[in-house]
């Protein structure tokens, strides 16, 4: 959606880099302090129920595009992961950092290829955010039974942790919706015919 408001306002590429970039890394930076108010707030189980990090690369996957939203699907367990090293208790656990960078990944690009959709019609948002889900959820199945000598659990552990987020997933299938089209709203307001 941002590429496209970007290109219609005719910006050059070197303010269009540095308006994706803010974004970007404002987005990373969420996904950073989000997990911690979570974990302060609610343990570690309320990480496992609420999925904090998922929900800015959702945001970014939607705003985006694809290329732009996987760098902050990709980036964000990354830093996150060496941020929180120093603190001594690594976030995401170096065990599950690959498993949650494809899983992010597939988030931001799945959502992302929604964005000449969203720029049409905001409430596409919706469907984006639902099939990112769905394939993220499945990337991380599907790795941890295809890297099942490796990896640190089991497929059964994977399925427990995919239904122990649910609840998180319906909140953000809802709410990260609801920002895309407020955002859009909030652009347009003054053009009715491009709601």
């Amino acid at each position: 959606m941002l590429e496209n408001i970007l290109n219609k306002r005719r910006v050059s590429s070197k303010i269009s880099i540095t308006v994706k970039s803010v974004v970007s890394a404002g987005l990373v930076a969420l996904a950073i302090i989000l997990p911690q108010l979570i974990h302060a707030v609610a343990g570690a189980e309320g990480g496992a129920k609420w999925m904090p990090m998922y929900f800015p690369v959702l945001l970014g996957g939607c705003l985006l595009g694809i290329k732009w939203g996987m760098c902050v699907g990709v980036l964000s367990p990354i830093v996150s992961y060496l941020v929180t090293l120093t603190a001594g208790t690594p976030m995401p656990a170096a065990s599950r950092l690959p498993f949650m960078i494809i899983e992010l990944a597939v988030f931001a690009a799945v959502s992302g290829s929604f964005g000449k959709m969203i720029e049409n019609n905001a409430f596409a948002a919706f469907p984006a955010v639902l099939l990112a889900q769905t394939c993220g959820r499945a990337a991380f199945m599907l790795s941890a039974v295809i890297f099942r000598g490796v990896a640190p659990f089991a497929p059964a552990e994977v399925w427990a942790q995919i239904q122990s987020g649910l609840f998180g997933l319906v909140l953000q299938a809802v709410s990260a919706p609801l920002i895309v089209i407020g955002l859009k709203y909030l652009y347009y307001r003054n053009d009715e015919n491009r709601y």
